[in-house]
C-alpha cells in the first residue's frame, strides 16, 4: 500500500520520480537536474498559489543544495524534507533514487516550511550562536559530530553553524531541548 502525500514532490529527475512512485502516491515534478529554469520556478509559485503544499526532495549532495537553495530564492513558502546521505548511497552513487525507503518516508513526515522574514518583521530567535557555543555545535573539536547527531534527529540535511542556527529557530527548537538531544547521544 502506498503512502499518500497531498502535495507536489519536487525532485532533481525521472529516476527519483520513478523510485518515489513505487511508494508514495503524490504528484511530482522533475526540475532536471542542475538546469533548473525560470519556467519551474514559475510552475512553482503557480502551484504554492493555489494552496497546494511543495515539498522539495533533492539529493543529500552538493548540487541537491544548490537546487534547493535556488527554489528556496525564487519560491517562498516551500516545504523541506531532506534524507540522509548515508541511507541514500548504492554503488557509489548518492541520491533520493538510491535511498532508503523508510528514511525517505521519515523525512517527508519531519518536513518544514521555509521562510524569508521581512526586515522588521523578523520573530525573536530562540536560539544565539553563543547557545550554539555553549551546546558545542560551534567552535570545538567534536561541533561537527554534534551537528550532524541535532541534523540527522530534525531531519535537516548537512548544515554549517549559521545555517543550522537558522533552521533550528524556524522551528522553535529550544536549547533545552538541544541540551537533551545530546545527552542522549552519549
Amino acid at each position: 500500500m502506498k503512502t499518500i502525500i497531498n502535495a507536489l514532490l519536487v525532485v532533481e529527475g525521472k529516476t527519483d520520480i520513478d523510485f518515489l512512485s513505487s511508494f508514495i502516491d503524490a504528484k511530482f515534478y522533475s526540475v532536471n537536474g542542475s538546469s533548473i529554469s525560470q519556467k519551474d520556478y514559475d510552475y512553482i509559485n503557480e502551484v504554492l498559489k493555489k494552496g497546494i503544499e511543495v515539498i522539495v526532495l533533492t539529493d543529500p549532495d552538493f548540487p541537491g543544495a544548490q537546487i534547493r537553495n535556488k527554489i528556496k530564492e525564487h519560491c517562498e513558502g516551500v516545504s523541506e524534507a531532506y534524507v540522509t546521505k548515508e541511507k541514500s548511497i548504492k554503488k557509489n552513487k548518492v541520491g533520493v533514487a538510491e535511498g532508503d525507503k523508510e528514511d525517505i518516508l521519515n523525512a517527508l513526515n519531519n518536513r518544514f516550511i521555509y521562510k524569508k522574514f521581512p526586515r522588521g518583521n523578523l520573530k525573536t530567535p530562540i536560539l544565539s550562536h553563543f547557545d550554539l557555543y555553549k551546546l558545542g555545535l560551534t567552535g570545538q573539536e567534536d561541533s561537527n559530530k554534534k551537528k550532524e547527531i541535532i541534523s540527522k534527529k530534525y531531519y535537516l540535511g548537512f548544515n554549517n553553524s549559521k545555517q543550522l542556527l537558522k533552521k533550528l529557530n524556524l522551528l522553535n527548537i529550544s536549547y533545552e531541548e538541544l541540551e537533551e538531544v545530546l545527552k542522549d547521544a552519549n
